[in-house]
């Protein structure tokens, strides 16, 4: 059976933070500990080689999580990178459905660490 890739993109342009003035970043949006929840669809129920390429800023912990469906990712999500980064993290823990997905990050609300997530783009590959 042949495969194509495909892909989502989500944008969040958001400030995960104790506090506003944690990071000066006034072109993101503050919102605490939790990201929004940024949907997209996948049009195939028989999915592989999902992954996700997550834009960060200025991450300074290894304790901040992924949701996926409201599932956590395994593994640790985002690594600690001065500035902007790209991050690959392949999907595992959680699965992408057929239909509508969401997609969300939370702050280890135990830390100081401030950053921001930029955009992310879900990829997985489908049946042709």
């Amino acid at each position: 059976m042949s495969r194509r890739a495909t892909h989502a993109l989500a944008e969040f342009g958001e400030l995960l933070a104790p506090h506003e003035e944690a990071l000066d970043v006034p072109w993101a949006e503050f919102v605490g500990d939790t990201s929004s929840e940024a949907s997209f669809t996948v049009d195939a129920a028989d999915t592989e080689d999902a992954y996700l390429q997550i834009q960060a800023y200025d991450v300074g912990n290894f304790d901040h999580e992924v949701l996926l469906n409201g599932e956590l990712l395994s593994g640790f999500d985002l690594p600690p990178s001065d500035g902007w980064q790209c991050w690959v993290d392949i999907i595992t823990g959680s699965e992408l459905q057929e239909g509508e997905n969401t997609l969300q990050f939370r702050r280890d609300d135990e830390g100081r660490d401030a950053f921001v997530v930029g955009s992310v783009v879900v990829n997985w590959t489908e049946p042709i």
